[in-house]
């Protein structure tokens, strides 16, 4: 049952004295008129009062109202909301998904100082482009024969890829024009990627969602199936979560274990109801299991002030249980989370109700991750680089590798792009990165 439910009946059914005896109660129980179902702005009213974390803000919201926006804007905090009825489903699937309905399945790069800057950055292999072979850093000459050439290449691409539903793309990779002809279709894309930059293993998490190119473990899956693919892996990998801001709270605390043999992995308190309405507190506490193929590897966490929430999470129970230090700089610092409730009409209500501390005990709410390996002002591929090196004793090589179409150690990204997709490799910029 859903708990939406279960707050409706709250509202309309007396609490019986003895519930779970029901005949004997019905012998001396005399049945009383059903109070009418509450409307939209009276529900979220009810809810607030017994999920919302910061009950001292509690007295100050108006039981009776008509904006069930104005409510929700009435209380301190920026991660409590409401979603419209008509806006509720779309929000649902990017909170728990990776899916991008009408798309081809890749994400892209700028380079403003060539007369073509619209580049390939990374192609989804179980989408249209990855199927039917495109490259990556391919440079992108044309779509459906409309010329991409200046500053108003991506918004003509957009343009014409939004209102087409096969496309042409003439593009050149390695001096030589290739055309592919792509049919859209929805796409779930991965949310954990693989590179090799200056010899170095980088292992991107973008997010932790619940469906993915995974359609049923999510991002823990992707990662997994990866780890358990490479448990033979000797050298130091860097786990990057830089602008990764967060997701379901089981797939980061499941994602920790596979690096963690034992101990504390997380600790949350949060506030909920019991089936007669009356609000409840609850804490739990989740620990590691042995036997995952993460726990012998080499590893550090590169992470950044945009990594939040879950991202931190995950940071946290990793680095405080493993030989895997945390490096770039502080992190966003989200040691709260939030439930989503479907309304009765339909609504979305996302109420912060959850409290989260490190496995050693520490808030980092407001305050972030402090790294063991500062990076300074920005968290960089060169700087994890470094910190390898450091901990690990293992000299960090920068040489350059000659470009492999047809894998993903390549090296020939257009200087000065920056990535305009779900990627979140922001280095191209980064002077002290050969690329």
């Amino acid at each position: 049952m859903h708990l939406s439910r279960i707050a409706s009946i709250a509202f309309r059914v007396p609490f019986l004295v003895c519930p779970l005896l029901l005949v004997a109660c019905n012998d001396v129980f005399t049945p009383v008129e059903s109070t009418p179902a509450p409307n939209e702005y009276e529900y979220n009213y009810w809810l607030l009062q017994r999920t919302y974390l910061y009950e001292d803000e509690l007295d100050a919201l108006e039981e009776n109202g008509e904006s069930v926006q104005k409510l929700y804007n009435s209380l301190k905090d920026p991660y409590t909301r409401y979603i419209e009825p008509s806006k509720s489903e779309a929000a649902e699937t990017a909170i728990n998904t990776t899916m991008i309905p009408g798309d081809v399945g890749m994400t892209y790069l700028l380079n403003s100082e060539v007369p073509y800057p619209l580049f390939v950055y990374r192609v989804y292999p179980n989408g249209p482009a990855g199927r039917a072979g495109v490259p990556r850093y391919a440079n992108i000459i044309s779509i459906n024969g409309v010329d991409l050439a200046g500053e108003n290449a991506l918004d003509t691409y957009n343009a014409v890829l939004d209102t087409s539903t096969t496309v042409e793309l003439v593009m050149i990779r390695d001096s030589s024009e290739l055309t592919f002809s792509l049919t859209k279709e929805t796409v779930y894309a991965p949310s954990v990627f693989v590179d090799t930059l200056n010899e170095t293993i980088f292992i991107s998490v973008t997010g932790f969602k619940l469906n993915t190119a995974d359609m049923e473990k999510g991002t823990y899956g992707e990662l997994k199936a990866y780890l358990d693919s490479t448990k033979n892996v000797k050298e130091p990998r860097v786990i990057d979560i830089r602008n990764n801001p967060g997701g379901h709270v089981e797939q980061c605390i499941s994602m920790a274990d596979l690096f963690v043999k034992s101990g504390l992995l997380s600790s949350r308190s949060w506030r909920a109801f019991a089936p007669d309405g009356k609000p409840t507190y609850h804490e739990r506490r989740v620990y590691a299991e042995k036997g995952d193929s993460g726990e012998k590897g080499k590893f550090i966490i590169l992470a950044d002030n945009h990594s939040a929430s879950c991202a931190e999470i995950f940071a946290a129970a990793v680095t405080e249980n493993a030989d895997i230090p945390l490096v770039g700089t502080v992190t966003y610092g989200k040691g709260i989370g939030q439930t989503n409730w479907k309304t009765l009409n339909g609504g979305l209500a996302i109420i912060t109700n959850l409290e989260f501390l490190t496995p050693k005990g520490n808030s980092y709410h407001h305050k972030g991750l402090v790294p063991a390996y500062d990076c300074g002002e920005s968290a960089t591929i060169t700087c994890a680089i470094e910190a390898i090196q450091k901990h690990f004793g293992t000299k960090a090589t920068v040489a350059a590798k000659k470009a492999r179409p047809d894998g993903d150690i390549v090296y020939t990204a257009p200087k000065n792009a920056y990535d305009i997709g779900g990627a979140i490799m922001n280095d191209f910029k980064d002077k002290g990165d050969s690329l």
